[in-house]
């Protein structure tokens, strides 16, 4: 490889169009009206990105580049075509493992040839710096790599949702970052492989031990926390390959990534250290996965549900993971929009971290094509439960559930929930009552006098629903 040398004035221009085109894409991303022309405006600016890296920069094989460009979108193309909107959180989760092993291996290339990433003298020996940016960047990658692997088995249904609780975990944390940022100063004085090595295997090891004890109910937390991570780590690897665009659309990520850990923990009433130092999640025992006791609950049908939701005034519809899983979004469109011309007031309610990725039943909607002027967020609903006519849950379970303000106990204690209780009627879609929501927690509003239990496939239901109304 050669060089790298200084960058000309174009390609500086060219990164700065590069750093706008991203800072759109992030605004069209915060709101699902602009989310297509955000992704439009991302992927035009990381074209302009690459095409002025390589034109700027020496590479060892054009053509070998190019190939590995052709294969790499090849794959993601192929796999954003295919993918079901339930499998998402998890692919995302797996993107940013590939962010972050991206990086542990730009970083241990850029140690193993120096010369060829401009860091080193004809000696070999790196520069001070450059060995602090190449350390934090393996550091970050590598725990945002396990970390979201992790998070990946954790979605997939591959391993327990509940958290893994080690003896000991918070010092056990503690003492394994403070080596690996000891282990990154030293690396300042000490360029020996043995340095780089230990910092790369601590790094995967933390990135385990932060993500195993976080239970399933803060997971949408985990997948904003880890991209922050991956946003960092390619920050700190575009100092070390000098390249502007790698800096700013590290930095983009990192910080907008931060941002909505910090906005969702807010929302979830969880502290953002503790969720960085992977210290929240619920004791062993407190996630049972099964229901606590046998109680007397009334079911209700489809024909039940549709007399009720047309007579009523207002209904409030609350989404959530079930929905995602029997893709009945479109369903639940048709059925808010045949109770709209019945003169109904309908709107959605959707929770920070409803599904298991942030935005994931407004992506849902959105794509169900649910007016947006419809969907609303906790806050700005919450105070009209006690008006509303009709509760209708449909495939949520945590967000809903009471024990987040009653149960200190409770994996979820704290939480903001849904005042769903306040509603006249509450109808709730689910499969069967042996089931409980993803942190393994019973629901009290399964129980209570004004539910009905609608146990059925969530799509199913909502059909039958649907056709009950027409009748």
């Amino acid at each position: 490889m050669e060089h790298v040398t200084a960058v000309p004035s174009w390609a500086m221009f060219a990164y700065l169009v590069s750093g706008v085109l991203f800072i759109l894409a992030l605004r069209g991303l915060s709101s699902p009206a602009t989310s297509r022309a955000g992704n439009r405006y991302g992927m035009i600016g990381m074209t302009i990105a690459m095409v002025t890296t390589l034109l700027t920069h020496g590479v060892a094989s054009l053509p070998e580049i190019v190939g590995a460009l052709a294969i790499g979108g090849g794959v993601g193309f192929v796999t954003a075509r295919k993918i079901k909107m339930t499998d998402m959180p998890q692919l995302v989760a797996a993107f940013h493992s590939l962010v972050g092993l991206a990086a542990v291996l730009v970083g241990l290339a850029a140690y193993l040839n120096p010369q060829a990433f401009g860091i080193a003298g004809a000696d070999g020996i790196i520069e001070p710096q450059s060995r602090i940016e190449m350390g934090l960047g393996i550091a970050i990658g590598a725990i945002t790599f396990s970390g979201s692997i992790i998070a990946f088995l954790k979605l997939a249904g591959k391993m327990s949702g509940s958290p893994i609780m080690l003896p000991g975990r918070h010092v056990l944390n503690l003492g394994t970052l403070i080596a690996i940022l000891g282990l990154v100063a030293y690396f300042t004085q000490d360029q020996s492989q043995w340095v780089i090595a230990t910092i790369t295997v601590l790094s995967f090891i933390i990135g385990f031990l932060l993500i195993i004890p976080i239970g399933g109910a803060d997971m949408p937390v985990v997948v904003s926390m880890l991209n922050s991570y991956s946003g960092w780590a390619a920050a700190a690897m575009g100092f070390t390959l000098h390249n502007t665009a790698m800096i700013i659309t590290g930095a983009l990520v990192g910080s907008s990534g931060a941002i909505l850990s910090y906005i969702m923990c807010k929302a979830m009433n969880r502290s953002f250290i503790s969720v960085i130092a992977g210290g929240f999640g619920a004791a062993p025992e407190a996630a049972g996965g099964a229901a606590k006791e046998q109680r007397p609950w009334k079911r209700g049908s489809a024909e039940d549900a549709a007399y009720m939701m047309k007579e009523a005034e207002n209904v409030i519809i609350i989404p959530g993971y079930g929905m995602a899983v029997s893709q009945a979004q479109h369903a639940l469109r048709e059925m808010g929009d045949v109770l709209k011309k019945e003169g109904v007031n309908v709107k959605y309610a959707i929770h920070p971290v409803a599904g298991r990725m942030p935005g994931h039943m407004n992506v849902l909607l959105a794509e169900a094509n649910v007016p947006y002027d419809e969907v609303f967020e906790l806050e700005d609903i919450q105070s009209e439960f006690s008006q509303a006519d009709v509760a209708f849950i449909i495939g949520a379970n945590d967000v809903v559930n009471p024990a987040a303000k009653t149960d200190k106990s409770s994996p979820i204690y704290g939480m903001p929930v849904f005042d769903v209780d306040k509603a006249k009627t509450i109808f709730f879609v689910k499969r069967s009552m042996g089931g409980v929501g993803y942190a393994g927690v019973d629901n009290d509003v399964f129980y209570m006098d004004q539910t009905m239990m609608l146990l059925a496939d969530a799509k199913k239901m909502v059909e039958d629903i649907v056709k009950a109304l027409a009748h």
